[in-house]
């Protein structure tokens, strides 16, 4: 139920100047205004408008975009003052208040490429060695571990400006968070946009959410911004700051940490790097509890922890590859060896099959390889989706941008989002002989669905024992295949890709860990997780 709380007088919001700014303190104004409250802004310059030589890392939760706004907050000149929540110190001043948080944008951020720099076969779909402009240490950590030959050059200026600087060709791409573009509606159809969700990239603590800052004292002013606060997200934001302050919040640190709540369980994404230069640790954290939440985040990050001394993997490594970087940053070995090869099934493909196709879904690497070997002549507006980044990186190597791809290791929730697209098309799967259908399975009795085996999977034969810490298990055929002649022993961990993969964990009874998302960054969460 509403209720209206008609202050005496005319509340006066304090605002920067910048066009974002102003978009965030007017939504402010107008939510007043629905519980017939009157405002009125007033822009403040801060210092970090009038500062333009230094990197956002060093202004970024200094005060240096809010410290001007607190001032006159505590001076009575205004009445409250609107923030981008990230901007802020982790301590309010003494005498004022956070009094309502606004609903999260979505933080995703968005990698903007000039179209003539596009090259849908490397990752990210900038071309190798492109000039790529951002001020934030943590960006720049995070996308070198992805692409270690871009070039990250400084870049400020509020948001139209940094886009503007990028039409100019001063780059060839830039980063920027979405929640800025999607306030200010831009248009940017003149550039392409890769999005990386939060947990490819992650945030900044307390990206994409408006902090209303008041006098501690004005209770009456706090009782009416309770109609616009969410407690859901300040709770949340709780554990994103409580981690940023146990790091020593406020300074630079190239730290990336986002906290949602996704049935009922709290999911923490971490990335903490020592310089913009250095590859990052992360972590993914998944718990129940709120409580201590935040330590137990810090905790893992701790220098003088033990790290496994070493980890087998059930499938081929490249020496470039980000699970292999990242644990040799904590000299951890890894022993990497398929106990499965696979060989396919069909050499020509029947081009009926494909003459009317609307989607074709690739459930992993392989099926990509396969399927392209037989040189498919595909209809011109074919769609592909796929499951994991692993299958996303396969089909751009083979010149192919995805129209959808499943994110995480629960492969129901992947066909409903899929479903939303897909149903009442037709649509190709091509993949292993005898798979597990189970995108199939939940998609609408509408929609023609064709099966095509393009490859099976064999066994090797003698396969030996491993005597790594931990065994990463990549696939239900590579668990059948190690255990036909070999045994766990006690002190060895278990890591199941997907949840086929850990189903065959259940039926032993052995304990195990799925990462958040099936792929090498997923798989090096889960180990620095141990």
């Amino acid at each position: 139920m509403q209720i209206n709380y008609p202050l005496d007088r005319t509340l006066i919001i304090g605002t920067r100047g910048s066009d974002l700014a102003l978009w965030q303190a007017n939504f402010v104004k107008d939510s007043l205004a629905a519980i017939n409250i009157t405002a009125e802004l007033k822009i403040i310059k801060t210092q970090g408008d009038r500062i333009l030589n230094l990197s956002f890392d060093k202004l970024e939760g200094k005060g240096f975009f809010t410290k001007e706004l607190e001032e006159e907050l505590l001076a009575g000149t205004i009445d409250l003052a609107v923030h981008s929540h990230k901007d802020l110190p982790t301590e309010n001043p003494p005498g004022l208040i956070i009094a309502a948080v606004s609903e999260r944008e979505n933080p995703a951020e968005l990698l903007l490429i000039l179209k003539d720099c596009v090259d849908v076969h490397q990752k990210l779909s900038v071309k190798y060695g492109a000039i790529v402009g951002t001020s934030s240490n943590r960006r720049k950590a995070q996308l070198l571990a992805y692409r270690p030959d871009l070039e990250i050059e400084e870049l400020r200026g509020n948001v139209p400006t940094r886009i503007e600087k990028l039409r100019d060709e001063k780059y060839d791409a830039i980063m920027i968070a979405k929640a800025g573009v999607s306030r200010l509606g831009l248009d940017l159809s003149d550039l392409h946009v890769e999005e990386l969700t939060p947990n490819e990239l992650i945030p900044a603590p307390a990206q994409g959410v408006m902090a209303i800052q008041i006098r501690e004292a004005d209770r009456e002013l706090f009782e009416a911004l309770q109609q616009l606060n969410h407690p859901n997200v300040a709770e949340e934001l709780a554990v994103e700051r409580k981690v940023l302050t146990l790091f020593g919040g406020g300074c630079h640190l190239p730290l990336g940490c986002y906290c949602r709540r996704e049935n009922g369980q709290f999911q923490v994404f971490t990335s903490k790097a020592d310089t913009g230069e250095d590859f990052p640790d992360r972590l993914y954290l998944e718990t129940n509890s709120i409580d201590g939440l935040a330590e137990k985040v810090v905790e893992k990050f701790d220098k003088e922890r033990k790290f496994p001394q070493s980890v087998f993997i059930s499938r081929d490594i490249s020496e470039q590859s980000y699970f292999r970087k990242a644990l040799a940053k904590h000299q951890i070995n890894i022993e990497a060896r398929s106990l499965i090869r696979t060989v396919p099934v069909i050499t020509k493909l029947d081009p009926y099959i494909l003459k009317h196709v609307d989607w074709v879904f690739f459930s992993s690497k392989n099926a990509v390889e396969y399927f392209f070997q037989l040189e498919p002549y595909l209809p011109k507006d074919v769609k592909f989706g796929v499951m994991g980044a692993g299958s996303e990186e396969m089909l751009r190597r083979k010149g192919h941008f995805t129209d959808y791809t499943g994110v995480g290791i629960d492969s129901a929730e992947v066909a409903a989002e899929f479903a939303k697209l897909a149903n009442g098309t037709t649509v190709l799967f091509p993949g292993a002989e005898n798979s597990m259908r189970s995108i199939q399975q939940l998609l609408s009795p509408d929609t023609k669905i064709i099966d095509l085996p393009i490859y099976e999977t064999v066994m090797e034969e003698d396969i030996e024992l491993s005597t790594a810490d931990v065994l990463v298990f990549t696939s239900p055929s590579n668990v059948d295949a190690y255990f036909t002649e070999n045994l766990l022993d006690p002190y060895q961990k278990v890591i199941a890709i997907g949840k086929s993969t850990g189903k065959k964990f259940d039926e032993m009874g052995v304990k195990y860990i799925l990462p958040f998302s099936p792929d090498e960054v997923g798989l090096a969460e889960a180990v620095f997780g141990l």
